[in-house]
Order: C-alpha cells, then structure tokens, then sequence
C-alpha cells in the first residue's frame, strides 16, 4: 500500500504543493488553511527536519508502494513548551479513502516507539474530523478545550 520515505532536498516540491492546495488544508480551516512553504525556505527547513533534527523532529513522506508517487507527510516533533511529541499527517486530497492516513499513523507510530518515544500527542481542532482517525490507530482522548481534543497514545 504505503511506506514512508525520507525525502531529498529535491523532493521538497511535493511538500510544497501538499501544503499549498487548498482540498487538502482544508481540515487546517481553524488554523488559516493553506501554508506558503517558497523554496527559499526548504535548505533551513530541511537542515532542521531532515539533517539535523536532534532526535526531536521525524519527517517522512507517504509514499505509494506500487506506483512511487507521493501520497502525503507523516511527522512528529518535541514541543518544548508542552515537554511532548506532537504528532502530525497529512493526506493529498486525492489519495484519501484509501487508508492511507490509518496506515501513516501507524507507521509513523511504530516508528517512533522504535526512536525510544514513549507517548504521541496530537492537538486536533474541536470540528475536525481527523479525531476518528486517530482514535481508530489507539490514541484516546487526554483532554478538551474549547479549541481543540488533546490525543495521545501510549506507544
């Protein structure tokens, strides 16, 4: 189905486009939607997630077993403020219903208990329907506001 896959600085063009196209960011409404990531940002950006993450920072791309195309990005980060791993994904609007999504929370899942994580948290806007997804790959409810559904999950 999937796998994930460690892009090269080239590849940033699908991360570009990913996070620009407005039926993807959609979900990201609350948040302002679409992201502006121009290539003048992709060598710190790259150093940061890709060189040198320091063992905070995972990033990977969802990539189609079969085909080799880009389906969507799969990460987690240390949140310094909060002292947890935050967790993220994201699917190209035209690669959703396949599972990618539950499959990409779980690798990304195995990868870091693997990485010597001990908990994934997610912080999922109150009105956005990804909560299911997450709670489908065993993540639970930790707590609420009345902006977003704290998840995590033991690993």
């Amino acid at each position: 189905m999937i796998h994930l896959y460690t892009p090269s600085f080239n590849d940033l063009w699908f991360r570009q486009k990913l996070l620009g196209d407005d039926a993807t960011m959609e979900y990201n409404h609350s948040y302002g939607g679409t992201i502006d990531f121009p290539k003048e940002k992709w060598s710190s950006w790259f150093e940061r997630w890709i060189t040198n993450h320091d063992n905070k920072r995972f990033y990977r791309y969802l990539q189609e077993t079969e085909t080799g195309c880009f389906a969507g990005e799969t990460a987690y980060h240390y949140d310094d403020e909060r002292k947890i791993y935050l967790a993220d994904i994201i699917v190209l609007a035209e690669y959703r219903g396949k599972g990618y999504g539950g499959e990409g929370l779980r690798l990304l899942c195995e990868s870091a208990g693997r990485n010597g994580i001990k908990a994934l948290y997610d912080d999922i806007a109150i009105d956005n329907g990804a909560v299911r997804l997450f709670l489908k790959q065993g993540f639970s409810e930790d707590y609420r506001t009345d902006e977003y559904i704290m998840l995590k999950k033991e690993l």
